[in-house]
């Protein structure tokens, strides 16, 4: 007979699989994803769709609490309790979007306009759901909601605690004014995540659900770096008359070198699946209300990611040795700090969860996995991989054309789902929650 794993058959696992996709319907799951979408939750206010979660999750063998960071910002997490203490799994997924929805953070930074797949609303035409996150990262979310029901729903018994945990602050951001509570600086960065292991959910596992039909056993980390380019602060009438030297167009200069030095970095720097890339993502200077001075200084951000061969640190270093150059070169003092760092993060391949993913992945796709490269994409697997969890991700991919058959951009990528490919993740979820659960646990070390 075929098998799966130590004590598994293929027929055994088979009859599990169906025994437990007789529940995801498309009711289900579009009920999941509509519901996720239509309750905002930007980044640091996470706390009413934690709690809709764990109302929807809650049942007679399911434990779930909402696991607050502050009065705004929580965590929702269920547990399936193990009957046999066997190893755990988490099965985690973020819930901030990208944007917030609201046009007073959004416009002009996101776009033009608020186009209906950037407000927190879900449109559903056919298998397609649209509305702000319904791809990234709430589709994905709904798609763990829906494998913790089925499960339970199906009766199964595992060895070991199956967590669903749904993170706040998943996005990479700082605290975004006016949203959550007042003071909190650390909102974003993958804080839900942490307190989430930190504060009586870690376990010997863990799938993480984020967009790449792909199973990832490693991702790049990042560095934030403030370049603060000196100008000299006078007044128009007196530009011929004064010392001059404009900040603002000194800072267009260093930038588009500095994204020049970017491009040819992340071909460096590539190894393994890991291409890390960087851009300057912002600049701030001036004073707006006084259209008639120079700025006495201005300020690019950039965001440069890095791989397991480097450190933030590192980056920054090299980094700053390319903006010291570029500074003499200039005849400017340019300056570098880091104002944010997570370092990337790499499970090995044969970890039993990453082998359990791939399987799944190969069982669902009906092909051999081929791990994709040149990726420079971070989640909050880093996070989970920092505090000792070996993680796989795993999710659906992006949805290739809009409602009406519109291309699909960037933005409208991260709020589209295919309710078709999000029952793809869930059963991939779900068998490799069976196949792991059926592995024997390895043994305790003695000392």
């Amino acid at each position: 007979m075929e098998t799966e794993g130590p004590g598994t058959s293929r027929t055994d696992l088979e009859a599990a699989v169906d025994g437990v996709m007789k529940h995801v319907t498309r009711e289900r799951l579009l009920h999941a994803v509509t519901g996720v979408v239509s309750i905002p939750s930007p980044t640091g206010a996470e706390a009413p769709l934690a709690g809709w979660i764990v109302d929807e999750l809650a049942s007679p063998r399911v434990r779930t609490t909402v696991q607050r960071l502050d009065e705004s910002q929580a965590n929702a997490v269920a547990v399936l309790p193990g009957t046999a203490n066997g190893s755990s799994l988490l099965l985690y997924a973020p819930l901030d979007t990208f944007t917030t929805g609201d046009p007073a953070h959004d416009i002009p930074g996101a776009g033009a306009w608020m186009r209906p797949d950037m407000l927190p609303r879900a449109t559903v035409r056919g298998d397609l759901v649209q509305g702000l996150g319904a791809g990234n990262p709430k589709g994905h979310a709904a798609c763990v909601m829906a494998a913790m029901q089925a499960l339970d729903d199906a009766g199964i018994e595992l060895a070991g605690d199956l967590v669903a945990g749904f993170g706040a602050g998943g996005m990479p951001t700082f605290a975004i004014p006016g949203v959550g509570q007042p003071g909190r600086a650390n909102t974003g960065h993958g804080v839900g995540a942490a307190y989430l292991l930190e504060r009586g959910f870690t376990t010997d596992h863990a799938v993480i659900a984020k967009p790449g039909w792909n199973v990832s056993h490693e991702e790049v980390g990042l560095v934030w770096l403030d370049i603060v380019v000196p100008g000299e602060h006078t007044y128009v009438g007196s530009r011929h008359r004064l010392p001059y030297r404009n900040a603002v167009a000194l800072a267009g200069v260093v930038a588009g070198r500095l994204e020049d030095w970017l491009a040819d970095y992340a071909l460096r720097q590539e190894t393994g699946t890991m291409r890390p890339q960087g851009i300057v993502s912002s600049v701030r200077g001036g004073l707006d209300h006084l259209a008639a001075s120079t700025a006495a200084s201005v300020r690019l951000r950039a965001d440069v990611r890095l791989t397991t061969e480097q450190t933030p640190a590192g980056v920054t270093r090299e980094v700053r040795a390319f903006v010291d150059s570029l500074g003499r070169e200039l005849g400017a003092d340019i300056t570098v700090e880091q104002v944010a760092g997570i370092p990337a993060s790499h499970t090995p391949p044969e970890s039993p969860v990453i082998r359990a993913a791939v399987a799944s992945w190969e069982a669902v796709a009906g092909q051999a996995h081929v791990p994709i490269e040149a990726n420079s994409g971070a989640t909050d697997a880093n996070v989970l991989r920092m505090r000792g969890v070996p993680t796989a991700r795993v999710g659906m991919p992006k949805v290739l054309a809009g409602l009406d058959g519109e291309p699909v951009d960037f933005t409208l990528g991260m709020n589209l789902v295919d309710l078709a490919e999000a029952r793809r993740l869930v059963e991939i979820l779900v068998r490799t929650v069976l196949l792991l659960d059926r592995q024997a646990p390895a043994a305790p070390r003695v000392r």
